[in-house]
C-alpha cells in the first residue's frame, strides 16, 4: 500500500516537457496563492468560477507545450478545443483543478496535463504546487510521486476503506442520485471524503491514500492525467458500465482490482 521506494526512471522527452511547463506555471500560482482577494474573479455559472490565474496559467501551459510540440492538438478547460496539424496527439489541460479551493486559499488544487496518442493515454502529470507534490505517469513505466513509486492500496474489505467523491454543486442536476449513492457507500465503508479536485482524488487513489473514487459530470481535462496515474499504479478506472473509455463518460469509477467491482455494485444498487 502507498509508496514503494525505488529509484525513479528518467522521464521521456515529452514527460520532461510537461514537467517543465507545470513547474513554470506552478511558480505563478504560488505567487498568486494567498492573495486571491486581489484577483479578478468572474463567474461563469453557479459555483463555477474562473479567475485571472486560470486564464494566465492555461495560456502559459499552452505556450510551453506548443513550443516543444507545435503540431499537437489541445483540449482545455478555458480555451476549448484547438486542432493542430498532428491529429494523433492531443493535450488535455486543466490549469487549476480545484479553482474554488484556490479562490478560498485552500491548498487542495492542482495543474493537470494529460497526453493522448492515437486514442490512448500515454503520459500524465498532476502537480499540486502548494503541497509540493508532483504526480506523474507514463504508459508502461509506472506511476510516481516525485521520485517514489506508487501502488494503489491493497485493502479488500469495504469496512476498512475510504472513498473520495465529488458533490454536484449549486444548480447542477443529480443531487438526489448522488445522495442515494452516498448513502449506500457510507453504510458499507469507513468513510467518504470530498476534497474538490478530481485530478488529485485520482492521484490519491494511485498513491493508496484513497481506496476508491467516483464522480459524475466530469470533463476530459479533469480525468485524463489521473486516469493514467491510477492505471499505472495497478488500479482500474472505468465508467459505470465497466468500459475503459472514460474521457467523455458520464461517470468515472476508480479503485483497485478487488474493490472496483464492489464500487460498481454499490452504485448500481443505489439506483434500484
Amino acid at each position: 500500500m502507498g509508496f514503494r521506494p525505488r529509484e525513479a526512471p528518467q522521464g521521456s522527452a515529452v514527460l520532461n516537457v510537461m514537467r517543465s511547463a507545470a513547474m513554470k506555471a506552478g511558480r505563478t500560482l504560488l505567487r498568486d496563492f494567498g492573495e486571491v482577494e486581489a484577483l479578478q474573479i468572474s463567474q461563469k455559472g453557479p459555483a463555477d468560477f474562473v479567475t485571472a490565474a486560470d486564464i494566465k496559467v492555461e495560456k502559459m501551459l499552452r505556450e510551453e507545450l506548443e513550443r516543444a510540440r507545435p503540431d499537437y492538438c489541445f483540449v482545455m478547460e478555458e480555451g476549448g478545443i484547438i486542432e493542430g496539424a498532428d491529429k494523433t496527439h492531443r493535450w488535455y489541460i486543466d490549469p487549476i483543478d480545484g479553482t474554488t479551493n484556490f479562490i478560498h486559499s485552500l491548498p487542495q488544487f492542482a495543474i493537470s496535463i494529460g497526453l493522448e496518442r492515437e486514442g490512448q493515454l500515454v503520459a500524465g502529470i498532476v502537480y499540486a504546487p502548494v503541497l509540493n507534490e508532483f504526480f506523474w505517469a507514463e504508459k508502461g513505466r509506472g506511476a510516481w510521486l516525485n521520485d517514489k513509486r506508487l501502488r494503489v492500496a491493497g485493502r479488500k474489505k469495504l469496512s476498512e476503506c475510504i472513498f473520495a467523491t465529488g458533490i454536484p454543486f449549486a444548480e447542477r442536476a443529480g443531487h438526489e442520485k448522488f445522495l442515494s449513492e452516498l448513502a449506500h457507500v457510507m453504510k458499507r465503508t469507513a468513510g467518504v471524503r470530498r476534497f474538490g479536485a478530481a485530478s488529485l482524488d485520482l492521484a490519491y487513489v494511485a498513491a493508496g491514500r484513497f481506496d476508491g473514487f467516483w464522480e459524475r459530470g466530469l470533463k476530459p481535462w479533469d480525468v485524463a492525467a489521473g486516469t493514467l496515474l491510477v492505471r499505472e499504479a495497478g488500479g482500474l478506472v472505468t465508467d459505470e458500465a465497466a468500459s475503459n473509455d472514460v474521457l467523455y463518460a458520464s461517470a468515472v469509477m476508480a479503485a483497485n482490482i478487488d474493490l472496483h467491482p464492489e464500487l460498481l455494485k454499490m452504485l448500481a444498487l443505489s439506483s434500484t
